[in-house]
């Protein structure tokens, strides 16, 4: 991962740098702001490249963006772009479509070479993530894919599936896992705009690699319930108790195994972070039925007891 910060840049410098290092040399794109504003100016980012795409996070103060005709004549990206905004929101213009907003949460996409002008809504300037998907990664070549002028996703359903995929995104540790969940979100976007069908093979897959990871998501916020059920989290999801279990088949690990597996990582974090806390009061906040499951379940996963395990100081082993 590559993280870069105006920390590194004398205060004076700071916007001068990264109008035209960071903004046009690493992004293709003019940036803005009034002279006397600059001294005040910060902004941080951070780029992983994932899965043949490249994953942006950046926050900085305000200041005006924009993709110009000459910009992308100078940096070419024939990339899609899936944004989640994160920040106090977003304002979009200088587009065929009229100008948006984008609000805190919610979800757009773009083709990179079509002009924009682009601002921070309200003073918390930019915060968001920029999934930067290279068409020649598509699998579809459909030319409507450059057609693509910045817009919001108009489906609230696609939202949390979005918001699962990203944050899985930010967490994976395997090429394979990196790789689908960039074609899941590429798919989506294909799926917002009308250019891949839902009930087509690329859609269904997309679709089922989406729940599964929101699945997770809801498991991991439900696990302190004992009566966490895939009933609970199929009707959450908005599926059939039979489709829920069918995307863990599909998986590595059922539902009942994601369950255990998610306790057990909870109550190893919770050792380690709260040395004092009583072994039994971990076991009940992390969602085990009782003291003597938790034990079992614990020693045949791991091999040890939980107070060996927390005795050793152990950081995952």
């Amino acid at each position: 991962m590559f993280r870069w910060s105006t920390d590194e840049v004398e205060p004076h410098e700071r916007f001068d740098y990264w109008r035209e290092v960071r903004s046009k040399g690493l992004f293709g794109v003019t940036a803005e702001l009034e002279r006397e504003r600059r001294t005040d100016f910060s902004g941080e980012f951070s780029l992983r490249q994932l899965g043949g795409a490249g994953l942006v996070e950046l926050k900085a103060s305000q200041y005006r963006v924009e993709r110009s005709s000459s910009d992308i004549a100078y940096a070419p990206g024939d990339s899609i772009c899936v944004y989640q905004q994160l920040g106090s929101g977003g304002w979009f213009g200088g587009l065929r479509g009229g100008e948006f907003s984008i609000a805190n949460g919610s979800f757009a996409t773009s083709h990179t070479d079509l002009p924009y002008r682009t601002a921070p809504l309200g003073d918390g300037g930019f915060h968001l993530r920029i999934l930067k998907i290279p068409v020649s990664a598509l699998p579809t070549q459909d030319k409507r894919v450059r057609e693509l002028v910045p817009r919001t996703f108009g489906d609230p359903t696609l939202a949390p599936l979005l918001s699962a995929c990203f944050a899985d995104l930010g967490e994976a540790d395997g090429a394979l896992d990196a790789t689908s969940l960039v074609q899941a979100l590429a798919h989506l976007a294909l799926i917002e705009r009308g250019i891949l069908r839902p009930g087509s093979r690329r859609g269904q897959a997309a679709l089922r690699t989406a729940r599964h990871s929101q699945a997770r998501r809801l498991i991991a916020h439900h696990l302190q319930n004992p009566d966490l059920a895939p009933a609970m989290v199929a009707d959450q999801l908005g599926v059939s108790v039979r489709h829920l279990h069918m995307l863990f088949e599909a998986a590595e690990k059922s539902f009942s195994q994601t369950v255990t597996d998610e306790r057990l990582k909870q109550s190893r974090r919770l050792m380690r972070e709260a040395p004092e806390r009583l072994i039994a009061d971990i076991a009940t906040s992390c969602g085990f039925e009782s003291l003597a499951t938790y034990y079992r379940v614990f020693n045949a996963a791991y091999g040890m007891a939980p107070g060996d395990f927390r005795a050793r100081g152990s950081e995952g082993h």
